[in-house]
């Protein structure tokens, strides 16, 4: 495969490359820039960071999970790119110095990287920005204290100008049936070239499928490789309807659905971290059919429709009936997600997530509810859960013990142990079958609690 592409404000134009190929691999491999480190290779402590930048602006991605197709046409800034043109160092730079915020150093280049975009970008919630980036020797304090120090600074000349000029060669590939790598540039040439090769690898943000090639060492056979598609990517709103395109980015779904629920809004910032989540896809992280992924509990308790593609035709169904049992879908081969759509609604959504640490985890229990009321009397609800069953779940008999029945803390026990018939979680090593049920249940109550106005986020409570 033939990429072009910018390296540190350098073009770089590679030909036959393995699609495969991870940028960490290839920086550190071919062009010895060792500054961007290997740690976890899974996308989880951040010393592979680097800055993507093109016509969506600068973002921080895990290199160690990024294939070489994906910054096609893009220009990428490694931690070697962020010093000035004569050496002077970046601000981020200069206060990790001056704050003593590096020890060892192997984590140094990644949380420079996360600082140096999230400056660039004016994002001052630091603990936010930083905690993919992981430090088993400093501590976060003299970091944060970094990060702090360079509000303030301006932008260096050359990564302003790399922001405000994101033109760079963009891909012109052709689609044909004899090709095994693919990456297209719209939802039609997807179409017809999935049709004819029904066992290829979808690849979309990579967060998922970058690990079957790190960890696993599958090769993924034939590849097609969406991030060009841009008419699958995007929100619109109707007076009716919010659409979601599959290959719109979790971070981008964030900030278009906060205004809508913005419980919602705040579970997904305790999806992986911000490099994963700029990477990662709605779409992707609904087809690969995730018994634990924390969109679709949520997507389904509002009511979502799945729409569905091959070649010409397009379908659609609810999203809870698009997963049958543990590792099956109602997906056809050579059909793809093509988008999500959710019934504008008053907002009585609220998502809980239960994990054992709050940031860059999976979850236990992920449960999403949705009760509607009229005079104090429930007219409907919608309960949706991850985590307890081999797919994301209705809560069926709980839902019917609530439907009917005045908002109180009665029903919401009764509810409770009508649950009981909705699932049989399984142990592992995340939690017991025990914990997950009691705890599912038990957001039914908090759920009460804050509709009651009582405090019940840990973040907020005080003694």
């Amino acid at each position: 495969m033939d990429i072009s592409f910018h390296l540190n404000g350098t073009p770089v134009s590679l030909k036959g490359i393995s699609p495969t190929t991870t940028l960490l691999d290839w920086l550190r491999e071919t062009r010895h820039l060792t500054g961007t480190k290997e740690g976890c290779n899974e996308g989880d402590c951040g010393a592979c960071t680097v800055m993507i930048t093109d016509d969506q602006g600068s973002r921080a991605l895990n290199g160690c999970i990024l294939f070489l197709p994906q910054i096609n046409g893009k220009h990428v800034t490694t931690v070697e790119g962020l010093s000035a043109p004569d050496g002077t160092l970046h601000p981020a730079q200069t206060a990790m110095i001056d704050h003593h915020g590096s020890q060892c150093g192997f984590c140094t280049p990644g949380f420079v990287v996360s600082m140096a975009c999230a400056h660039l970008n004016g994002a001052t919630d630091h603990d936010t920005q930083l905690a993919g980036n992981l430090c088993r020797c400093t501590g976060y304090a003299p970091i944060i204290r970094a990060a702090q120090a360079t509000t303030d600074a301006p932008v260096p000349d050359h990564l302003l100008f790399l922001a405000l000029n994101t033109s760079a060669p963009q891909p012109t590939q052709t689609p044909t049936s004899e090709q095994s790598t693919l990456q297209p540039t719209s939802a039609d040439a997807l179409a017809a070239w999935y049709a004819a090769h029904p066992d290829a690898t979808l690849v979309a943000g990579a967060t998922d499928v970058g690990l079957w090639v790190t960890k696993q060492h599958r090769p993924l056979g034939p590849t097609v490789f969406l991030n060009h598609c841009t008419d699958l990517r995007g929100i619109t709103e109707t007076d009716d309807t919010i659409s979601i395109g599959a290959m719109t980015s979790i971070t981008d779904l964030e900030t278009a659905i906060a205004p809508h629920h913005p419980s919602f809004a705040a579970m997904l910032l305790r999806y992986g971290s911000v490099q994963v989540r700029n990477a990662a896809t709605i779409g992707g992280n609904i087809a690969n059919g995730s018994p634990i992924g924390d969109g679709p509990p949520a997507l389904i308790a509002l009511g979502a429709t799945l729409h569905l593609r091959h070649k010409d035709t397009r379908r659609s169904l609810p999203l809870e009936d698009f997963f049958i049992a543990y590792g099956k879908q109602d997906r056809a081969p050579g059909e793809f997600v093509e988008a999500i759509t959710i019934p504008k609604q008053p907002d009585t959504l609220r998502c809980y997530k239960l994990s054992k640490r709050f940031d860059q985890d999976i979850s236990a229990v992920c449960g999403c509810i949705s009760i509607t009321r009229q005079d104090d009397m429930i007219t409907n609800a919608r309960l949706a859960y991850g985590g307890m069953a081999g797919t994301p779940k209705r809560a069926a008999q709980a839902e019917a013990a609530l439907i009917g029945n005045p908002f109180t803390e009665a029903t919401m026990r009764a509810a409770m142990r009508a649950m009981t018939d909705d699932f049989q979680p399984l142990s592992d090593m995340r939690a017991s079958a025990a914990y997950r049920l009691q705890t599912a249940q038990n957001m039914l109550l908090r759920y009460l609690h804050e509709a009651n106005g009582v405090p019940t986020d840990l973040r907020e409570v005080r003694a």
